[in-house]
């Protein structure tokens, strides 16, 4: 009992020694499944990439690891040394990890909460990462293992909530937006994905699963509205074949470009 004691100490001090060396960490979750968590985590931590930032991306998704997907490198070979497990360069300012790397693509991870809180608690402290401007964890939905995990190792963190315009999605987001309070997180404000829909053959807008109820929740619950991306079938594409979908012109990636930059404002760099 006293070793294992002693073991998880050790473990929670390369926690706190790794996160000392990233300057901003930012948790991206949302109450439900299904909004465009992911998209908006991968894309976000390639966009701030591209400004020079240092970015590491964590996949905290143990059950959907999807991350590698989206960034082309589900084929990609994890390695570690005795300092370490080495992340995935994505670019010169972009590393990533997932367990998705780690596993073949078709086997289930059947875990509880306390292998599932290990392998964050491995993911945190023993991938050498470096100096960070960014970590950007990519989390599952809801507020189970995973969340509460990672809201209770990363001290200081941020969170972006993910919701898409419909009821029962905004109900979830309310719920994550609380629970990121109680955890004593920093919530940096919501993000409305899938917001409207401009048809490309008449120009029409189609309002899909509503519009406008992300910035009106936000409102409600005192926090920032970050920002509105449209649905765009560039954004399901890209996503299929490993390329973040900012790279696009477009209506969806000027606005996720905007709402990077409102990030930026935000936290002040």
């Amino acid at each position: 009992m006293e070793e294992r004691r002693k073991k998880l100490q050790e473990e929670e001090k390369r926690v706190e020694e790794a996160m000392g060396h990233v300057k901003n960490k930012i948790a991206v979750f949302s109450g439900k499944g299904g909004v465009g968590k992911t998209t908006v985590a991968v894309n976000l931590a390639y966009a701030l990439s591209l400004k020079k930032y240092k970015v590491g991306l964590l996949d905290a998704d143990m059950h959907g690891p999807n991350v590698a997907k989206m960034l082309g490198i589900e084929n990609a070979k994890v390695y570690a040394d005795d300092k370490g497990i080495i992340p995935i360069e994505i670019n010169e300012n972009l590393r990533a990890i997932s367990l998705a790397l780690m596993i073949d693509k078709d086997v289930p991870v059947i875990w509880r909460g306390p292998l599932k809180t290990a392998a964050i608690r491995q993911f945190l402290g023993e991938v050498k990462w470096g100096d960070l401007d960014f970590l950007i964890a990519d989390l599952p939905p809801g507020t189970g293992d995973e969340v509460l995990s990672i809201a209770q190792m990363i001290k200081g963190a941020y969170a972006i909530i993910v919701t898409t315009p419909q009821d029962v999605a905004l109900l979830d987001s309310r719920r994550a937006v609380n629970f990121a309070r109680k955890l004593g997180m920093n919530v940096l404000g919501i993000i409305e994905n899938m917001s409207g829909f401009k048809c490309p053959h008449c120009g029409k807008q189609i309002n899909l699963f509503k519009v406008g109820g992300g910035e009106k929740a936000a409102k409600e619950l005192g926090i920032d509205f970050l920002g509105a991306i449209p649905i765009d079938e560039k954004i399901v594409i890209d996503g299929d074949e490993g390329k973040p979908f900012i790279n696009e012109k477009g209506e969806a990636s000027d606005a996720f470009k905007k709402l990077v930059e409102g990030i930026e404002e935000k936290l002040k760099i």
